[in-house]
């Protein structure tokens, strides 16, 4: 009686917020559209999941389905040389992201789902190459999660280099909810930290427990879309999928537990309570949940000068209203929430490119930028 009463309040509680102010933050407002206008930079896109820009002004994008795509001068060229992927579900190639040496180096990084190693299905996958003109060479499998599965859900799959060029991912739970995130012998619902060889650091928190995977750095996550160095901390920031309601943005720490699913902001996909705890001594509490769940891929943080009044304001694209979200903090509290691209698409990236612009992945679309007034 107690469980059917907690479900009843929590999905009355649920619904009483949609399109009102969040328990844990402001109502998100319309985008000023005199402030700014929205322009394509590369058109014909099915699902750009992820962005680099490299050195010479070119653009690597990744379309899940499978091609890595080099635009420049108004040309795109596909890349040969991928890995091959497991295209289906929410599985594809996913992100990319550029050694911090890059210049001197040529490494790039991809993730994706690969069917590679023991059981049917997949699981996320490291890999780095170089780029030679229009293929990739030297391509190395960094890591490869196991066991895979046929599950088509939750993969994760950001990546980024932290301050001191230690190479962070994410891979999601992969749908085994009360498997994963929780057993730090399985892959899944985990943030990673490797050096840039795929290399195991000395320094990882769980390198001397029996049976863990050694390259866990934080446990109890979810599905991480978003991941950032933050510009003045240097924490590892990522943002992650909840269920019903309680998407998370949270700090990353060594060894850190953030919960999922023992604790939750978000209740299941049919309105039945899973969890009835919010809180609990040993996990992490998150910078800041979402309710009703926007569904967040991608994450940047505005740091040129081109915004002046978004400088230090947070990024994130929502999948299930098809909007580019701006939060304001002040510290660690969300002050301020407003939408800078509506109705466009699904928005799947956000990014600062080198020339100081906002740049967003759109699906079905292409890539845009944000143009402030008087540029």
């Amino acid at each position: 009686m107690k469980s059917l009463f907690l479900s009843v309040l929590m999905v009355s509680l649920y619904v009483a917020c949609m399109g009102q102010t969040p328990p844990n933050g402001p109502e998100v407002t319309d985008p000023q559209w005199d402030n700014y206008t929205v322009e394509p930079v590369v058109e014909g896109l099915k699902l750009p999941w992820g962005m680099a820009f490299l050195p010479d002004g070119g653009l690597l994008i990744t379309e899940r389905s499978g091609e890595l795509i080099h635009f420049k001068d108004g040309t795109k060229t596909e890349i040969s040389g991928v890995p091959e992927v497991w295209a289906k579900g929410q599985g594809g190639l996913l992100d990319i992201a550029l050694h911090p040496e890059y210049a001197s180096n040529g490494w790039l990084y991809l993730s994706y789902s690969s069917d590679e190693g023991p059981g049917s299905g997949a699981h996320t996958a490291i890999s780095r190459a170089q780029l030679d003109g229009t293929r990739l060479t030297n391509l190395e499998v960094l890591y490869k999660a196991t066991p895979n599965t046929e599950k088509g859900q939750h993969y994760g799959s950001r990546i980024v280099f932290d301050r001191d060029g230690y190479l962070f991912f994410t891979i999601g739970e992969r749908g085994a909810r009360d498997e994963n995130p929780q057993d730090i012998t399985r892959d899944g619902g985990k943030v990673y930290r490797l050096h840039d060889d795929g290399k195991v650091p000395d320094d990882n928190p769980f390198v001397n427990t029996a049976n863990a995977k050694k390259a866990i750095y934080s446990y109890g996550h979810r599905n991480p879309q978003g991941m950032i160095v933050h510009p003045e901390t240097g924490e590892i920031w990522v943002h992650e999928h909840g269920p019903r309601g309680g998407d998370e943005i949270n700090v990353v720490k060594k060894a850190a537990n953030y919960g999922w699913p023992v604790i939750s902001y978000g209740i299941n996909y049919n309105g039945t309570v899973f969890t009835e705890e919010t809180s609990k001594p040993g996990m992490e509490q998150p910078l800041y949940y979402w309710v009703p769940s926007i569904a967040p891929s991608g994450f940047a943080v505005v740091t040129s000068d081109r915004y002046p009044s978004w400088k230090g304001d947070l990024l994130v694209g929502s999948l299930s209203f098809a909007y580019l979200e701006k939060l304001t903090l002040e510290g660690t509290t969300v002050t301020k929430r407003e939408k800078v691209i509506d109705g466009m698409g699904r928005v799947r990236n956000v990014v600062m490119g080198p020339d100081g612009y906002i740049y967003a992945g759109i699906e079905g679309k292409g890539i845009v930028r944000v143009m402030p007034s008087g540029n």
